[in-house]
């Protein structure tokens, strides 16, 4: 236990929890350990008071109201733009598109972009290790548009094999769509090296970084990304909103693909003409609620440190490698030289299900199945894996207790 030791004594751990009010809770009498983070995290109290004083105090529809409580409403959902816009380093808060999720943003791509500028015959560039929402809106396509899917294998540690990417980075390819971290190894992809070498052929690139933007920095301009997507709560946000960040220019060109609200300048039944940027691509009233506290969950986040909250997890994670590499019959999934403090494993015989049902009555939650990531499974000739998921709310004792936990689970199969 040195490393919580040392850990500790720069960072309060349990100060931290306590802004969390679901921490506190206990399950089956026993305090609750919650481990599934990459599914989705946790809600600060700031938050959730965002989102609550938001309803109670201020609610009204957005930007065509001319009355106070619409001004204000109207006030805040830009700002919260412009605070998204920061915390990932765009150019302009025009290159910020609210959408539902991760996967809206993807498919949003995939329809917009994909359906305006890939032809029968281009090639879309994936990897092995792609969450199903950065593998289906291009079969779509394909059935549609005539494209090839091109999957960039991985090798037994869940990397990335490169020489493999290079070879495959052909001039037939016209948009690569990779993930920045594997929501079912933990991989830390090479996305800047992988965006360079597209850039260098004039190649378009995607990044789903769903499981990335609570966990390390991202800076879309130095990346040099051409569409970034995440959903806000896997970043201590609401569920139903996310972030579709894309270059200015590429989305100006895109045709939107849902019409109605805000997206419109003008109407007649002979013609409409597009709203401007960012909002052709913001059809309907928006979850307004959503977009406000996904702004307040940022600032909290920036408030603690991404480069302090990387460190810690990675302790977390190191420390969660060794403990349960201690336990008899586990063999960890994804074991990358570079990796997001994400746990997948298998334990013996046991299924995945019976794990995860066992820890639940010992109050531990974590995640059991394919994780959205059949294909990866596949690779790695497994039906499923357990999934411990880190965040900087975790301690290192939780950890002691799941390793503890799956002791107990070895017993029972005994």
């Amino acid at each position: 236990m040195n490393a919580s030791i040392n850990q500790q004594s720069t960072w309060n751990v349990q100060k931290i929890r306590q802004d969390f009010p679901l921490l506190q809770e206990q399950v089956y009498g026993k305090p609750l350990v919650y481990l599934d983070n990459a599914a989705t995290t946790q809600k600060p109290a700031v938050v959730i008071e965002t989102i609550g004083q938001f309803y109670a105090k201020e609610n009204a529809n957005i930007h065509r109201g001319i009355f106070c409580l619409s001004e204000q409403a109207t006030k805040r959902y830009k700002s919260a733009r412009h605070k998204i816009q920061e915390f990932i380093h765009a150019s302009s808060d025009k290159e910020i598109i609210f959408v539902r999720g991760a996967t809206e943003a993807i498919n949003l791509v995939a329809q917009c972009y994909g359906k305006s500028f890939l032809k029968r015959g281009d090639e879309v560039l994936i990897t092995h290790m792609e969450h199903h929402s950065n593998i289906v809106p291009w079969q779509m396509l394909a059935e549609t548009n005539g494209i090839k899917l091109t999957v960039v294998p991985i090798n037994d540690h869940g990397e990335l094999m490169m020489e493999e990417f290079q070879k495959l980075l052909t001039d037939k390819v016209k948009l690569v769509s990779v993930v920045h971290v594997s929501n079912a190894l933990g991989t830390m992809n090479p996305v800047k090296e992988i965006i360079n070498a597209a850039h260098g052929k004039g190649i378009p690139v995607l990044v789903d970084g769903a499981q990335a933007v609570a966990h390390t920095r991202v800076d879309v301009q130095e990346l040099d990304c051409d569409f970034y997507a995440f959903s806000g709560h896997k970043l201590l946000g609401p569920t139903g909103i996310g972030v579709l960040y894309g270059k200015k220019n590429l989305l100006e060109k895109m045709p939107p693909y849902q019409g109605g609200g805000d997206m419109i300048r003008s109407v007649t039944f002979e013609k409409t003409t597009y709203n401007d940027l960012p909002y052709k691509f913001e059809a309907g009233t928006p979850h307004i609620a959503g977009v406000i506290g996904l702004g307040t969950a940022v600032e909290y986040i920036q408030s603690i440190g991404l480069d302090r909250i990387e460190a810690y997890e990675q302790e977390l994670l190191k420390y969660g490698t060794e403990k349960l590499l201690q336990v008899p019959g586990l063999r960890m999934i994804g074991t990358a030289a570079k990796k997001s403090a994400i746990l997948s494993f298998v334990l013996g015989e046991a299924h995945a299900h019976d794990i995860g049902t066992i820890l639940d009555r010992q109050g531990i939650a974590i995640r059991a199945g394919h994780h959205c990531a059949m294909p990866v499974m596949q690779r790695f000739k497994v039906p499923a894996t357990t999934r411990a998921s880190l965040a900087f709310y975790n301690t290192f004792q939780e950890i002691d207790r799941l390793a503890e936990a799956l002791r107990e689970v070895i017993e029972v199969f005994k």
